[in-house]
Parts: C-alpha cells; structure tokens; sequence
C-alpha cells in the first residue's frame, strides 16, 4: 500500500547541496579517490570552550525541558551580541532559539506566508529559500544577479520586482553560495525603496563572523524602518563550527511574530537541544573570538588562493568574495549546463562541487574553500585538466 502524499510536499525537491555530499560520501566509501568541495561546514573542531560548557551542563544535569524559545540566559546572551556587534537592541522576548537557522526561516516563513504571497529572491540564492516559500504556499520571485553586479540587488530591480503581492524580501549577507556581502550605503538604498510597503525582510547573516574585506552591517542596523520590518536570522553554525549542534536564532521587534514562532515551535519540536543551549552562550559572549579569528584568517588564506588558481585557468573566472567560504565559479566559456559538468567531473576527476543551477544560476559551480590548502590546490589541478579536456 502507497500511503498518498500531500501536493504541499510533493512540491519540493532534495538539497542538491546533501545530494552532492551523499554521492561523494558513497564514493568514497567503494574506496574511490574523491575530494569534496560540496559540503557547506567548516574543517575545524567546535571550540574547546564551548564543548566544556557543554560538558559542565552533563555534569549538571542540564537535561530537561526548558522554555519553548530557549532559556532566558541564553536569550539575554544573543541580545548582547546583538546590541555589541551590530548595534540592535532586543528584548529576551523578542528573540527566539531554533534548531538551526533553517528551522528559523521555516517557522517564519510558516507563520508569514499565506497562498499566493510573493516573496522576492535575489538570485544566486541559498537552495532552501524558494523550496520552504513554495512549501508554504507563496510564490519565490527571482530577481537576478551576475559577476558584474557584485552578485547584489540593485535598488531598480527590488522596485521593479514588488507588487501588491509582495510579502517578504530575503537578503543573504555574506551570501551563500557567492560570498557578496552588502555595505551599509547598498542597504540604506534598499531599506528607502521599502519605505511605505507591506514588505518585510528576513535578513539570513549566517555568515556573518567570517568577512574578509569591508565591515559587516545588519538590514536592521541602517534605519529606524528597516528595524521595524527586518527580522534577522543568525546562528553559530558557520563562525564557531558547531553545524552538527544545530543552533540557530531569530530576533525581531514584533514580538506577537516571535509568540507566533514560539506557538509553532511548541507543537512541533518544543525547545532546541539543552546542551546546545548551554554550550552557545559561550560562542556568543566572546569566549571563542580567538577562536573565530584564527579561522577567519585561515579561510582568508585559502579564498586568497583558491581564487588566484581559478582564474589562472583558461575558461575559467571567479569574482573574489568578500565573506563566506565559497566562490561560485563561472564556467559560461565552457558550458551553461553545470549539472553536466559537475557530474563529469566527479566521475572523471573525483572532484565534488555543486551545480550552479541548484542556486538559481546556470553556468557556475560553487566551490566551498572550508578545507586544508592542499586539498584545495589538488582539487583545483583536478578541475583544470577536466576543463582542458573540454577545449
């Protein structure tokens, strides 16, 4: 017996970024030589900080239920960094803890979205965002970007691409898979064309601690009414290496949102990991920030390199980004059909990167620069004599 799904779920498809993953993985396991570049997790161990408060909450038997947004300790901990790091003042009820941010975007976009919404995407995009709007109900509006552009929205565009339908906004700084990141000036731009609408923005900062050039600014910080419309999602998966520990949070001025998500959350997974708890306010409260800069500049070293030996490739070409751990590589001169190309690739070279097209944008492939040096310099020689062969 086939027990019948629902149109709602039929309606997404796999994270081509797991589907990747998994095939290297399986690869590997027939005893295969794959170097995979898929994968959007750093290289190193979680802090030791913040595993031992994690082992000092076992010791305490911090194991039962707690609040369904989190503990107020913890809650008081992301509003510091919040008011420390980017200026933005939040009370403990106007923040709530997830498992991981994507279950952030999923509570807010399950509590936002109605049928026949229109939520504007700028593309490239995360792969999550217009499978979790589609899942909802609402309707992903792709506004294009390109190497020219800095992979970033213009101001023109965001005016050009709202209707009346428009609900919601999703800006990605440091983006994944491109890197871009958004100056206050281009924020401040964007914020005045949403001056006297109905859309709000979901501000994904993820990526936040791992910014190579420039500063970073919160969609929340530039004005007053970006304050007011913006909800920031953040987490300590990407800047303390805690991807596994699933910790993710969501902090806006509308506090009957934020009750919304909690009465959401508290019929379908109740609080986030007790442990978790725990061990995040140390990587919030600036105990690992020795930590979170020795990788930055890690990751610095190998962006440097990684983007020096791509574009010293014939056919080849990538912007240099200024955060995150990708590049997203334009392959246009050899193919627009980057799901054929990285799938030659993988079988040819074993090398595992994955399709720009999962992203919204053919004709690239994004490399994730979260390993050893050598690694990368090994994989990128790989992908070179696979381009050759194309030529």
């Amino acid at each position: 017996m086939n027990i019948e799904l629902t149109k709602r779920v039929n309606t997404l498809t796999e994270s081509i970024t797991f589907a990747i993953t998994t095939l290297a993985q399986e690869l590997k396991a027939q005893g295969k030589d794959v170097l995979s570049f898929s994968a959007g997790e750093p290289d190193f161990p979680t802090p030791t900080i913040i595993k031992d408060a994690a082992k000092a909450a076992l010791d305490e038997n911090f194991t039962r239920y707690t609040a369904v947004d989190g503990i107020v300790e913890l809650r008081k901990a992301i509003a510091q960094k919040l008011k420390r790091d980017n200026g933005l003042s939040y009370a403990p009820n106007q923040i709530i803890t997830n498992n991981g941010a994507k279950h952030s975007l999923y509570n807010l976009f399950a509590c936002t979205i109605e049928e026949g919404d229109e939520v504007i995407i700028p593309a490239p995009y995360w792969v999550t965002y217009p499978e979790l709007v589609k899942y909802c109900g609402g309707t992903p509006i792709e506004i294009m970007t390109d190497d020219a552009s800095g992979f970033k929205i213009t101001p023109e565009q965001l005016r050009a691409a709202i209707t009346p339908k428009t609900k919601m906004l999703i800006l990605t700084s440091p983006s994944n898979p491109t890197g871009s990141v958004y100056s206050r000036s281009e924020l401040e731009a964007l914020g005045k064309v949403l001056e006297g609408t109905r859309v709000f923005v979901a501000s994904d900062e993820m990526y936040e601690k791992l910014l190579y050039d420039g500063e970073f600014t919160a969609a929340a910080a530039v004005s007053e009414d970006m304050y007011r419309r913006t909800i920031t999602i953040n987490g300590l998966s990407k800047s303390v290496a805690m991807t596994g520990w699933r910790f993710g949070y969501m902090a806006s001025a509308d506090t009957e949102l934020i009750a919304a998500t909690k009465k959401l959350q508290s019929q379908s997974t109740s609080n986030i990991n007790t442990i978790t708890q725990k061990a995040a306010i140390a990587g919030l409260n600036g105990s690992a920030d020795a930590e979170i800069e020795m990788m930055r500049q890690a990751f610095k070293a190998r962006r440097d390199e990684a983007a020096r030996l791509f574009n010293a490739i014939d056919g080849l070409s990538v912007r240099v980004p200024e955060g995150a751990f990708y590049l997203f590589v334009n392959i246009k001169a050899i193919t627009m059909d980057s799901m054929k190309f990285c799938k030659e690739l993988l079988e040819q070279q074993g090398v595992a990167v994955v399709p720009g097209l999962g992203f919204g944008a053919d004709g690239y492939f994004r490399f994730s620069f979260a390993t050893d040096i050598e690694t990368i310099r090994e994989g990128i020689k790989r992908i070179e004599a696979y381009v050759a062969s194309k030529r």
